[in-house]
């Protein structure tokens, strides 16, 4: 039985496991027999989600077309195995040090973005990593980010998800166990209109440690300073990563005043963008109209 977590079967997108040190990845690549023959973009998906939320993206725009799609279920996310170390992968620094060993298995040397949520915040930490790295093997060309707003103390953490009134879903995020009400207040909040059932089911199967966890390495200071990782590219001037924000104006989480502050480089447009009415994750409500935003940005890229 196909599990309601899975992405469905296209002929243009397989999914496989690929190993980790942490435990066995879902992966979903919409070229693996000829990876090298388009540039690659890497979507992540957000806290207590998966690749399904990537579907109506991949499936109703030509994107297949021009890029290599990979995405993949976080450690205790979707189809991939719970982590086999959960204090050390269940950190946003853990996750990214997942998928540049994914990444460096795969042979992927270029690639660009889509970071959504928690994915966003990953995104960045994956690009102070290869910063650090004086030999680096993979660079990354462009970072989008939705429904995230890098942060780091106390004060910018406060102000970045500043919302008058405050959602009932935001302490949930990092919960260790949720009620069955919480998992569907949560599912919605994050990733609907529409709603369907395996946005709550991914609630459900993530594992509680997961959103704990995290939360408490994030609340602790620990991983990089995201601002000054954003800040740090503008100074590379051309050399600097290509940023593109994109967000909707009904997002129940996120002070979009906090995001137009931020010192951004090389950005998209030339400033963050608001798409009116829609929530969380634009990309799933809507999207056609998402989707010339993230042509935008690739071609930036």
């Amino acid at each position: 039985m196909t599990s309601t977590l899975s992405f469905p079967q296209t002929p243009t997108i397989k999914t496989y496991h690929q190993p980790s040190p942490t435990g066995q990845i879902y992966i979903l690549d919409s070229s693996p027999s000829n990876p090298h023959a388009l540039p690659t973009l890497l979507l992540i998906h957000g806290n207590s989600s998966c690749t399904r939320i990537w579907h109506p993206l991949l499936t109703t725009t030509p994107l297949t077309r021009t890029h290599r799609i990979l995405a993949l279920d976080l450690p205790g996310h979707g189809n991939s195995e719970n982590a086999s170390t959960p204090e050390e992968t269940y950190t946003m620094q853990g996750y990214a040090e997942c998928i540049l060993t994914i990444l460096a298995d795969l042979g992927i040397s270029q690639v660009s973005v889509l970071g959504w949520s928690l994915g966003g915040h990953i995104a960045i930490e994956m690009l102070s990593l290869i910063r650090s790295n004086p030999t680096p093997k993979l660079k990354v060309n462009g970072i989008m980010l939705v429904g995230t707003p890098p942060s780091h103390t106390p004060d910018q953490v406060m102000l970045a998800f500043s919302k008058t009134p405050p959602s009932p879903a935001l302490p949930l995020a990092s919960k260790d166990t949720l009620t069955a009400e919480e998992v569907r207040i949560y599912a919605t909040a994050t990733s609907g209109p529409p709603y369907e059932s395996w946005q709550i089911d991914a609630v459900g199967r993530t594992e509680g440690v997961a959103r704990a966890n995290m939360f408490t390495s994030f609340a602790a200071g620990q991983g990089v300073d995201q601002v000054g990782v954003v800040e740090a590219e503008a100074l590379r001037g051309g050399d600097g990563v290509v940023f593109a924000v994109v967000n909707g104006t009904a997002d129940p989480f996120i002070n979009l005043d906090y995001l137009d502050g931020l010192g951004w480089g090389r950005l998209v447009g030339g400033e963050c963008v608001r798409m009116e009415g829609l929530g969380h994750a634009p990309f799933w409500e809507d999207s056609e109209r998402f989707f010339p935003y993230l042509v935008e940005f690739l071609g930036g890229v």
